[in-house]
């Protein structure tokens, strides 16, 4: 039985706020590829998992400064596409902050387990909540092998595949629309986006575009994450950037435990990983500066508003 979220969401200092968005059409069929097949409507997040949000949520469980389970890397502060930095003489709770230009841009170095540990942390209503149990079951601060599946009735949860494939590349609108190639609602190659000073994407979030081929230059580095929402238009539910700016984690379907899916392709990528004939793997300790994630949830979500 799911839960409701005011329920769950208590206030705090670190209170997230998520923007989702409805997969509907529930009973589609799948692609030619034989992905996408959803029986049930969902929801998933409109952007990838920010910076912003992962610097209140690193701060909300290791106030500290101990990095519990390793989910802080110390790349996300030495490394230039890194966003957020870590300061042990910082007050508690306070000892993880957001690199300049950097809040609003895809976090990235997070593993398969780190994002898992999110998704406990909101079942568990932010703030001081276990991110070891809840949506997944996490047993001795487990930060690598067999991820675990999903716990029934979990409120937040990575994508299924099929669900990640269908919210990025189905036209919507019935129960057998077709795919596009492209989660910018087209089958053509997108155009690559250059970036301004601050990181932002040069299409404002219109059109067929994305942020991949290294085009997107800015922080002296040659390709970049850019600012969520502001490279191509949306897929056809609302969902941006799921082709192009990071690779995005998803539990793959038919798959062992072993490995964990990763779509979407990213900065570096050529078109060709963006399009929805690629599908990638990798074991869920992962972690690089290409990979991010979202997350989904099976229930209805309240209004940013009513979160804090």
């Amino acid at each position: 039985v799911a839960l409701l979220l005011t329920s769950l969401v208590l206030p705090n200092a670190h209170a997230v706020t998520i923007n989702w968005v409805t997969v509907g059409d529930p009973g589609n069929t799948a692609d030619t590829t034989t992905y996408g097949a959803v029986t049930d409507a969902f929801q998933i997040m409109k952007y990838e998992w920010t910076n912003s949000q992962y610097t209140d949520f690193l701060n909300a469980v290791d106030p500290s400064g101990t990095n519990p389970n390793s989910v802080y890397k110390a790349e996300m502060g030495s490394n230039a596409r890194g966003g957020i930095s870590f300061t042990s003489g910082a007050a508690s709770g306070s000892k993880y902050a957001i690199r300049t230009n950097m809040g609003d841009k895809p976090v990235n170095y997070v593993s398969w387990f780190d994002a898992a540990r999110v998704a406990n942390w909101l079942q568990n209503g932010q703030g001081s909540g276990s991110t070891e149990t809840g949506a997944y079951t996490l047993v001795g601060g487990q930060t690598s092998g067999t991820a675990p599946a999903v716990n029934s009735g979990a409120s937040y949860f990575l994508p299924t595949e099929d669900q990640w494939y269908k919210a990025a590349y189905y036209k919507g609108g019935s129960t057998n629309a077709g795919y596009w190639d492209y989660a910018t609602q087209s089958d053509a190659d997108p155009t690559a986006v250059t970036a301004d000073g601050v990181g932002n994407g040069s299409a404002a979030g219109t059109g067929n575009f994305a942020n991949y081929n290294l085009a997107a230059d800015w922080n002296s580095q040659d390709g970049n994450v850019t600012t969520v929402g502001t490279n191509g238009v949306a897929s056809a539910y609302g969902a941006f950037d799921m082709s192009g700016n990071l690779y995005e984690w998803n539990d793959l379907t038919g798959a062992a435990g072993s490995s964990r899916g990763l779509r979407g392709g990213g900065w570096d990528y050529d078109e060709f990983d963006l399009s929805s004939s690629v599908r990638n793997t990798s074991g869920p300790s992962n972690e690089n500066n290409i990979f991010g994630f979202r997350l989904a949830s099976p229930v209805a979500v309240p209004e940013p508003s009513t979160w804090v």
